[in-house]
């Protein structure tokens, strides 16, 4: 199980924790809601439990919860601009869709929800 970040991912999380002052990267996860199911989740991870995965790309720590692995294994996060919005977008591939408004998303039938 995998996840990656790009270069310009690894360089937003950085500046984040430089400006936050502490953190050992970013935490990422899923939560059920919106209009298609699932939205992702972001906070700083300030310490890694018993139960989280961590993944490192380009000198950046990512840490994944084990309940929010399944969903997001194979995954590549991005961080991109587009006009005034700036956001972490995610080539996931156990999604099957987004919604129109780009806040959730929905599972391919072979990936089960907890």
């Amino acid at each position: 199980m995998a996840i990656t970040l790009t270069v310009n991912a690894a360089k937003k999380i950085q500046a984040q924790l430089a400006k936050n002052g502490k953190g050992l990267g970013l935490r990422v996860g899923v939560k059920k809601v919106g209009c298609s199911g699932f939205a992702y989740t972001f906070d700083y991870a300030d310490e890694v439990g018993a139960a989280d995965q961590v993944f490192e790309s380009h000198n950046t720590m990512l840490v994944v919860d084990a309940l929010s692995l399944p969903f997001l294994d194979g995954s590549h996060v991005d961080f991109v601009k587009e006009g005034f919005n700036e956001t972490f977008k995610f080539d996931n591939p156990n999604a099957a869709s987004e919604c129109g408004c780009g806040e959730s998303f929905n599972l391919k039938k072979t990936t089960t929800a907890p």
